[in-house]
This record gives structure tokens, sequence and C-alpha cells, in this order.
């Protein structure tokens, strides 16, 4: 498994997300990523999950140190009180006493006076306290960053955002290297919308694999942490596939030039995404 470094140790570049995985089906689709394979599964307060993520953790053999824990601080959650008492629960709910990862799942600016520092330092706790072995951010800009870096202790070891072939997000990537801040793409498929790219399909035919390895080998060559999603087994080994593909630096660019700038994001831009 490739891995990219963080200050805290090592993450595998390639995870198994669990967005809109209710928890009912949970348990089963993140048991069959852990035989396929992952070792890092990322989920969020907001997906509603945990409980059905923490039960097929509970009932793995896979020891708890092997697998690379995420969770992510819910929008309504941000106030000190509620910070810690839900990250609590998350722990509860996952059936751990820690998690490897625990991310600000979005800035929030237009709540909570603008204020996401205060938020932030609350999880600095919990790497005090030995609960969270690393914090981030999730759907951060530049100017979030730049806010977040000028008042806090711990930099964050992850900023999780949107980034595809459709919404390369070149500048935020920039930044985030420069200041040794991981990437890592919530929907490195672009929700599927590049699957069905002349380009991509191109490339896949010439390297005899599918799109979908073709844009996940893609992000692990751009250095991204990358985490696919599916409840079917069959494309979650699809997906785990792309660790064995290679692409050309000729390839590389090649996808890199479908990028449609800002008309190619397909979710809500942080500084106004308000869903409490």
């Amino acid at each position: 498994m490739r891995k990219i470094e963080l200050t805290t140790g090592s993450i595998d570049q390639l995870g198994f997300g669990t967005y809109k995985i209710t928890n009912e089906d949970a348990p089963e689709a993140v048991t069959s990523a852990l035989e396929v394979g992952y070792r890092h599964i990322d989920t969020a307060q907001m997906y509603g999950n945990e409980l059905g993520v923490g039960n097929a953790l509970a009932a793995t053999d896979i020891p708890r140190e092997d697998i690379f824990l995420t969770t992510k601080l819910n929008t309504p959650n941000h106030r000190p009180d509620d910070v810690r008492r839900t990250f609590a629960q998350s722990l509860v709910d996952l059936q751990t006493d820690y998690v490897d990862l625990f991310l600000i799942h979005w800035p929030m600016p237009m709540y909570y006076g603008g204020d996401f520092i205060t938020t932030y330092r609350v999880m600095e706790e919990f790497v005090a306290s030995g609960q969270a072995r690393a914090i981030g951010v999730s759907n951060f800009e530049i100017h979030h960053l730049e806010k977040l870096l000028s008042g806090v202790s711990i930099k964050p070891a992850v900023n999780q955002v949107e980034i595809h072939p459709y919404f390369t997000n070149t500048e935020l990537a920039a930044y985030c290297a420069e200041y040794g801040i991981a990437v890592e793409a919530w929907s490195p498929l672009g929700r599927g919308r590049v699957l069905n790219d002349a380009v991509i399909g191109a490339i896949a035919n010439e390297i005899q694999a599918t799109p979908a390895q073709v844009v996940l080998a893609w992000h692990l060559a751009k250095g991204h942490i990358a985490i696919p999603k599916s409840t079917h087994v069959e494309r979650q080994r699809e997906n785990f596939g792309a660790l064995d593909v290679k692409l050309s630096e000729a390839q590389i660019a090649a996808i890199d030039s479908l990028d449609k700038g800002e008309p190619g994001r397909t979710g809500k831009h942080p500084d106004v995404f308000d869903r409490l």
C-alpha cells in the first residue's frame, strides 16, 4: 500500500469512503472493504453511519492499530461543549478509544461568528489526550487555512477537499503542499462525471485498466489521498486495483488538461455551504 507521511505517522493513500452509505449497510460494506485490503476507513458524524462502521471494526480480526480511522465534526457541533460531547459519542459509536484523524468537516464561515479557530483548539485537546492521533480540516480554502494557521498550535495534518480531473483545485493543492498539509480527495471520481470522459477512456484502453482505475491512479500520482466508496465488492476490488496502475507523464498531463476550473466543482463552495 502506498502511504503519505503525516507529522504523526503515515496514512494509506487509497482509503475507503462511506459517504451516503447507510448505518444499516455500513457493516457489510466496511467488512468487505477490509477483506479486499483497505486499511483506511473514512466516516463522519454527518454521514449518520458511525455506529455501523464501528460494528464492522468491532467484528473484524484485523488489529485496530492496523486500521487508519477518520471521522469528522458535524456542522452544528462547532461550539466547544458540542465538540467535546459529540466527539465522545463518535468514539462510543465507532467502538474505539481513539481515531487516527479527526477533521472539521466544513469551515461554516457564515456561522459561529466566523470562528473555527476556537473549534480547532478544542480538537487539539484530543491530540493531547491521545484520543485523536492527528487532526485536520475538510473543505478549507486558502483564506480559511491562512486564518487557521495564525491561531492554532497544531498544523492540520490533512485538508480533505473536492479535487478530481474536472476540478484539479491546483492553487489550493499547491498551498497545502507548501505548508506540509496532505490533500485528500473526498470525491475522487467527481461523483462519476469524469468516468465517461473520452480522454480518460482512451487512456484506460491504452493501459488495459478501467476509467475509475485511471482516475484513481492519477490521484495517486499527484500525491493525493483518495477515498472512493462503493457498497459493491466488485467495485471495491476495481478501485483497489488502481494501486497497480501506472500512468506515464504524458497521460498525467492529458488528465490535468481536463480541468474546468470553478465550473468543474460538483459541490457547494465552502464559503456558501450552510447546512446545519
